[in-house]
């Protein structure tokens, strides 16, 4: 079976990987596969590499001095996995309930579907499907309807074929990313105005950022984390992400505009690293 490539990840650029350090790496490891259904693709010194088939989604890494992040510091709101289809996410939703898998909430956004919880050391996962792009309603300025709306699980359980689940779907990935983040105006200045995403949504605290009128590949917002300044370098959470750029122009564009700005960044990993405002790790890519 072909699935076809998510709308979210052939816009010019798109969310590739995550990276998350934790205290118990066999514990929340264990929880991506067995309760995600990911698979560990590589083992590294100090973590593991989780992903579909053959594409890695997830580090998770381990240290001896890490420290467990209080729940106001900047860092992830949740990583948000996109299914391919509504049916993979009503067949992740069934294996969920049969694992009593506690989920934190679900909604119907409008452009997607999605169902939250979090891992065993209280990082934010999104489980989602998106709508047919043809069907969201787009604003005169650009801006994409979304709303939060609750979310008929029952309907969607019942949608489920009846068989036996085998993990993530090939084409699984991760659609977006939703940052706490200290300042939803700093916020702006450096992914819209620096990074060159469009800012496709606002909501009371917070500020959704897109490429090529996706409805958001980075989510920002201050509801824990008002005030938060940089992350300290051994926290446990979100350490770092990867942005890939199906158009290099876009990347020369964003990489250009950080050195016109003095934005400390560095070559590494096949692409360029840099930090955002809040400490956070992130590597662009072509």
């Amino acid at each position: 079976m072909t699935t076809e490539t998510s709308y979210a990840l052939t816009r010019p650029a798109y969310i590739d990987q995550s990276h998350l350090v934790v205290t118990d790496l066999g514990l929340v490891s264990g929880f991506y596969q067995s309760m995600l259904g990911l698979k560990v693709i590589e083992k590294t010194a100090s973590g593991e590499v989780l992903g579909v088939g053959d594409l890695p989604l997830l580090t998770l890494t381990t240290a001896k001095n890490a420290t467990i992040a209080p729940r106001n510091a900047a860092g992830l709101f949740h990583t948000a996995f996109l299914m391919p289809n509504r049916t993979e996410l009503a067949r992740w939703l069934r294996h969920a309930a049969q694992n009593n898998v506690a989920l934190d909430g679900a909604s119907d956004h409008l452009v997607s579907e999605a169902i939250y919880l979090s891992d065993p050391e209280g990082n934010g996962i999104e489980i989602y499907a998106d709508r047919p792009h043809e069907q969201w309603k787009f604003h005169q300025d650009g801006m994409v309807e979304m709303a939060t709306l609750r979310l008929d699980l029952q309907a969607l359980y019942n949608s489920a074929p009846d068989e036996r689940w085998d993990g993530m779907a090939v084409g699984t990935a991760i659609g977006h990313l939703h940052l706490q983040v200290g300042d939803i105006p700093q916020a702006d200045a450096f992914y819209r105005d620096v990074l060159g995403l469009k800012l496709m949504a606002r909501y009371p605290g917070a500020s959704f950022f897109a490429s090529g009128g996706y409805h958001h590949h980075l989510g920002a917002n201050i509801w824990n984390s008002r005030g938060a300044t940089a992350r300290a370098g051994n926290m446990t959470g979100l350490s770092g992400y990867k942005i890939r750029f199906n158009d290099k122009a876009t990347l020369d564009a964003a990489v250009s505009k950080l050195d016109a700005l003095e934005i400390k960044s560095e070559k590494r990993d096949g692409g360029v690293f840099l930090k955002d405002p809040w400490g956070i790790g992130l590597t662009l890519s072509a």
